[in-house]
């Protein structure tokens, strides 16, 4: 599938990326949770990028542990016209609240969980990405990172650079939640400790929101500044 929200799935695609059945893809759209296909030749529905990500959303807050009811009434207050790296960052930030998950796996279920055969090139590469390790016969897998490094797999850049890239963004980001953590640690050095923990859950998601959206902010000049030199 490309990087773009053009509909290029059929339904049985999308499911099969997303991991997901048939018949679920369709509950959702009739709940109203997923936007219709757009309509192809002899009216075979396409989906995109964009139902991809949402797919993923869902799955995310159902991990939350949100009913469905719950997960609808979230949905309705995003912008309609969100689009697929939007709903990403929104994905993101919730699961930022969860605690880092590390599940065992076998191959079968790699694939299944990864949306996607996977060649044993491509796991070679997740594990270099520590995203999975081999255990025995199967796999210890960070759940919150696959979906992230199996979309790095389809990144036109090499393995160098994303390894390169993925230190400059651990490092900056633990450097920042350092700061952050002894600004908020003096904020609330005269509270009890029973308060102290209440701040600190309430602020986790609004922080990691503010941080990814800072960043994408200031990704997005840099890369305005890059190829407005290019074209100079």
């Amino acid at each position: 599938m490309t990087t773009t929200d053009e509909p290029t799935l059929t339904i049985d695609e999308l499911a099969a990326r997303a991991g997901v059945t048939v018949r679920t893809v369709r509950f959702y759209g009739t709940k109203g949770l997923l936007p219709p296909p757009v309509l192809g030749p002899r009216r075979v529905g396409r989906y995109g990028a964009g139902h991809l990500a949402r797919l993923a959303l869902i799955e995310e807050l159902q991990h939350q542990g949100m009913t469905l009811a719950a997960i609808e009434r979230y949905l309705r207050q995003l912008p309609a016209d969100l689009s697929a790296r939007d709903l990403a960052l929104h994905r993101a930030v919730v699961a930022s609240w969860a605690p880092d998950t590390v599940e065992s796996l076998s191959r079968e279920e790699l694939d299944r969980r990864a949306g996607r055969p996977l060649s044993e090139a491509e796991v070679e590469r997740l594990t270099a990405m520590d995203v999975v390790a081999r255990d025995g016969d199967g796999f210890r897998v960070d759940a919150g990172l696959l979906r992230l490094g199996v979309e790095l797999l389809d990144v036109p850049l090499s393995q160098e650079t994303v390894l390169a890239a993925r230190t400059v963004l651990i490092e900056h980001s633990r450097a920042a939640a350092r700061e952050l953590s002894g600004l908020l640690r003096a904020a609330v050095a005269d509270r009890g400790p029973q308060d102290v923990k209440s701040l600190s859950a309430h602020m986790h998601p609004l922080v990691v929101q503010a941080l990814l959206t800072t960043f994408q902010r200031s990704l997005k000049e840099e890369l305005r500044e890059w190829l407005d030199g290019d074209e100079g």
